[in-house]
């Protein structure tokens, strides 16, 4: 019979996924109070000021006085940023530079992460926490979580008299807020780092076997982080090891995110790595933060109202994320404490409130390469 934690722990637990699951019921106050704040901290940027913050009463308000921006029109002032003109953009110091895998046009996307925008990145682990107290599978906290995210540290660049360093996200997320999830990360995100940022298969490869090595004497789990790369883990240890990762852990909830289709397309790959009993929790975030994660058995993720602000471009113009329809589709525009009215690049599909899915980048063929994965997967819509 699973061991529940103490009173206190649970607590901490329920704290975590509480305020989340009040935003649903609200969206829209939730909302209204994400940008209060947000008009705070945008107050002590120039942007912010150059944008009337102090005039901004209400959502009308911000949309009137920001533009929506695309990477593309805000890479100039991330370089000034970058540059050494820190209150530009930010209300605080940088604690690191993210940067993406490319795949926006193939280019790399430089991003700033500061101490508020980490704090906020923990909401990854509502996914394994909502979980836990939804299922009464505390067994998870008994275990380790088997680390496979990217190098927190890639390499650097000079910009004027400063060398930078800037690493992927997830690692750069793993290394500063691991210690305030409930699961322990295996392998540390210091041993990954010390293998460099390589991304050749020789790199991934050592990876691997840094995390097999660790993980073989520890009881896992948990498998968390993006989903291609469990996957490709698990054809390293058939090809290297002759075996299945099911075949040495019982890992019991995969928290995983990057690509579209993780609970229909990518399922039974997994589950056949990982074995049936692993439940998959899809999270939806990118390197500019983490914004959703499934919440119940639907396979479809919910907003994060609380922590982000969020708007979509449909073809009837511009409205709040909360007030899609279902079966409606648009191109999800994100505020952020860094960023006002940020056009990430993807394409969002509404379903019953409060389901949503990323069904992948904006292009003309996004919706065609989605009904043709449904399709496939015979899945045709169903959550």
């Amino acid at each position: 019979m699973p061991t529940r934690p103490d009173p206190n722990p649970m607590q901490q637990l329920q704290q975590m996924v509480e305020p989340w699951q009040r935003s649903v019921q609200d969206p829209f106050k939730a909302q209204q109070a994400v940008l209060e704040k947000f008009i705070a901290i945008y107050a002590h940027t120039t942007y912010g000021r150059q944008h009337g913050t102090g005039n901004i009463g209400n959502i009308q308000d911000f949309q009137n006085a920001f533009p929506v921006q695309t990477y593309e029109e805000y890479k100039p002032l991330i370089q000034q940023v970058m540059a050494g003109e820190i209150n530009l953009l930010l209300n605080e110091q940088p604690v690191g530079w993210a940067i993406t895998r490319g795949t926006s046009k193939g280019e790399v996307k430089f991003i700033p992460m500061t101490p508020t925008d980490l704090k906020m990145r923990v909401s990854a682990g509502r996914a394994v926490v909502n979980f836990a107290l939804r299922s009464g599978c505390f067994e998870l906290f008994q275990g380790v979580n088997l680390n496979l995210n990217f190098p927190s540290v890639v390499g650097s660049i000079r910009v004027g008299e400063k060398e930078l360093e800037y690493g992927y996200s997830s690692g750069i997320y793993t290394r500063h807020v691991s210690a305030l999830t409930p699961v322990r990360s295996v392998p540390s995100q210091d041993e990954i780092d010390a293998l460099g940022g390589g991304k050749t298969q020789k790199d991934w490869d050592a990876r691997f076997e840094l995390a097999y090595t660790k993980c073989l004497p520890e009881k896992v789990t948990l498998v968390g982080g993006v989903a291609p790369t469990a996957l490709q883990f698990g054809r390293y240890l058939r090809r290297t090891h002759r075996h299945l990762p099911k075949d040495k852990w019982n890992v019991l909830v995969m928290t995983l995110g990057s690509v579209p289709g993780i609970n229909t397309r990518l399922a039974q790959d997994l589950w056949g790595y990982y074995g049936q009993q692993a439940a998959i929790r899809e999270i939806y975030g990118a390197t500019e933060g983490m914004f959703g994660q499934q919440m119940d058995e639907k396979r479809a993720w919910v907003p994060n109202y609380d922590l982000f602000f969020f708007e979509v471009q449909t073809r009837q113009g511009v409205k709040m994320l909360h007030e899609m329809k279902p079966g409606e589709s648009g191109s999800l525009i994100v505020s952020t404490p860094i960023f006002p009215r940020y056009q990430i690049g993807d394409r969002i599909l509404a379903f019953q409130a409060p389901y949503f899915r990323c069904i992948g980048r904006n292009a003309w063929t996004t919706p065609l390469k989605y009904a043709w994965g449904e399709f496939n997967s015979l899945n045709l819509g169903r959550l």
